[in-house]
Formats: structure tokens, C-alpha cells, sequence
């Protein structure tokens, strides 16, 4: 499948998960309307199955896979969410498999991996050399390694959040996406640029980690360090060769990074405001929507909410 095939792979998806995933609410925001003059709207990934939009790649990457590779096993590598969805995928479709995460991921997400059934292994302290390892032990053992973002099919699945905001809402002009692999913005710009070219596509990053903001702006996937950041869910490298870094070069229109202070502050507006909690990386979209706001006035802006999983240990220190 090449790129000008994927909104219609994305469709394909949409129908193909239907069943195990959740229609998440458009919520309009008279919060953060009011606030920025922009007619804002939250696509609530937090309320997903999971808890994060992750599950959407999962389902429609398991779900392609022959009867052969289901009964072989499947790895996975990931801060969290990812491996979370894919425990869940797997436990629900039967198939057995192995998760790596980094040494330093959300003990709260790691806990949420084994309790959906998944077992879980330690390697490495950033995401990419993680995902290299698992990759590599899904070679040596004869398995299939699922990306948590360099894969048609999980970009197409995460494209199925993308198809039900264009259903719940007929005019979007910009929709603003924290981005870290780069799988979920690949997805939903994809499918909303086929639907209205106009629309503009934002990436949002923490300025602690902003491998994808660099990579595009110096012409190819380059490797520089990550600190640590809130925003856990979209931090480290990008493989080589990755697919989303020419999807995002070519449908991105905007860039934005965000400090650790407005992170954190865009995490106490949203919970104090609609009285639910989200993760770093959720507010990672929230906070750079706020950064341009000035440019959407009187336009609908829709940001996506990715995530609502966070620690307590986290949550206290945000608060």
C-alpha cells in the first residue's frame, strides 16, 4: 500500500474495528472556545478502551494477520499505551505474544499491560532502541513484531479516529495532534486531508522530545537526545526509514513544541474543566493549540485527546 492509498486503507479499517473499539464524543469546549475565540473540540481518545487511542492500530494490525502469524505469537515494543492496547488485542483475539518496554516507563502503564494479559520484559531507556530490540527478538523467534507507528496497517487503524471526527463534525479546519512516532497524526491528517485539502494538520510535541519536528525540518529522520518529559507517551527516536516521517512532511502544515511548565498547565486546564484526567502526551495538543491560537480564531479547531493514562505519582506532581 503507498500513502495515496491509505484513506481508503483507513476506511477499510474503520469497518474492520468497529466492534472492538469505542465511537469516542467530539466534545465542543466552551472552555477553551471561550478562551482562545477558536470553536474548539476534543476528540476524547481518553475515553477509549485502554484508555488511549493505541487500540485502534492494535485491532486493525492483529486482525490482518493470517491464521499462521496468530498462532505463532506476535511482539510489541512501547512506552505504554501501545503495549497496553496490543495485551488487549491479542487476550481478545486469542493470539500470545511478548512486550517490551523501556526501563523507565509508567509504572502504572506497565501494570495496566500485565493486567490485560500481556507479558512484559525491560529493555533499553529509550523507545527506539526498545523497538530495535523487539524487533530483533521477533526475528530470531519467528514472530511477528507489531510498530506501535511504522506500519501501514496500525497507521490505518489509528486513520479510523480521523473517519469519525469527519462524521461528527462537517467543517474541521485544523486538528491538532501530539506526535511522537508519528502513527496517529499519519492516520487522522491523512484521512481528513482526502475528505477537505484545506484542512490544516498540527503537530504538537514537548519541546523535551521533538525527534519528529527536527527530522522534518533537516530533511531526513535524524538522532537527537530526548529528556525526560510529561508527555511519556511520545518520547524517543524514530526508526529508519520510518513511513510516517514522509506523511508527516508532506500533510503536516504546522509545527509547534511546547515547554514542560505549559504541558503541565494545559493538564490542570483540561482537568479542572471537563473534570477528567488525561496524560502528558494528550496535553501536549492542547498546549500547543493554545500556542497558535490567535491563528484559528472563529475556526473549528478539533485536538485530540489522546490519552488518559497517567500515574499517581504524576498526577500529584502535575497538580
Amino acid at each position: 500500500m503507498n500513502i495515496d492509498q491509505l484513506p481508503a486503507e483507513i476506511v477499510i479499517a474503520a469497518n474492520r474495528i468497529r466492534d472492538y473499539i469505542r465511537e469516542t464524543p467530539l466534545d465542543f469546549s466552551s472552555y477553551f472556545s471561550e478562551l482562545s475565540g477558536a470553536h474548539v473540540y476534543l476528540k476524547l481518545e481518553n475515553l477509549q478502551h485502554t484508555g488511549s487511542f493505541k487500540l485502534r492500530g492494535a485491532f486493525n494490525k492483529v486482525l490482518s494477520l493470517s491464521q499462521e502469524q496468530r498462532k505463532a505469537g506476535c511482539v510489541a515494543a512501547s512506552s505504554g499505551n501501545h503495549g497496553m492496547a496490543i495485551a488487549y488485542a491479542m487476550k481478545a483475539l486469542g493470539v500470545s505474544g511478548v512486550i517490551f518496554v523501556p526501563e523507565h516507563a509508567s509504572p502504572a502503564k506497565v501494570e495496566a499491560i500485565k493486567r490485560a494479559g500481556g507479558e512484559v520484559r525491560f529493555f533499553g531507556t529509550d523507545g527506539l532502541d526498545t523497538e530495535n530490540h523487539a524487533r530483533e527478538y521477533a526475528l530470531e523467534h519467528d514472530l511477528t513484531y507489531l510498530s506501535p507507528y511504522n506500519d501501514h496497517q496500525v497507521i490505518a487503524g489509528q486513520g479510523s479516529c480521523g473517519v469519525e471526527v469527519a462524521a461528527q463534525l462537517s467543517q474541521v479546519d485544523a486538528v491538532f495532534v501530539a506526535v511522537g512516532g508519528g502513527g496517529l497524526i499519519s492516520g487522522v491528517g491523512s484521512f481528513l486531508k482526502s475528505v477537505n485539502p484545506d484542512v490544516q494538520i498540527v503537530c504538537c510535541q514537548p519541546a523535551a522530545s521533538q525527534v519528529m519536528t527536527a527530522s522534518v525540518q533537516a530533511g531526513e529522520i535524524i538522532d537527537i537526545p530526548s529528556e525526560p518529559t510529561l508527555s511519556d507517551g511520545t518520547a524517543g527516536g524514530i526508526e529508519s526509514g520510518a513511513i510516517t516521517f514522509d506523511i508527516c512532511r508532506d500533510i503536516v502544515q504546522g509545527y509547534v513544541t511546547v515547554s514542560e511548565e505549559k504541558i503541565a498547565e494545559a493538564m490542570r486546564m483540561f482537568m479542572d474543566s471537563h473534570r477528567m484526567l488525561i496524560e502528558g502526551a494528550a496535553a501536549v495538543a492542547i498546549a500547543g493549540f493554545l500556542d497558535v491560537a490567535n491563528d484559528y480564531r472563529e475556526k473549528n479547531a478539533v485536538i485530540v485527546i489522546c490519552g488518559g493514562n497517567i500515574s499517581r505519582e504524576t498526577l500529584k506532581k502535575v497538580i
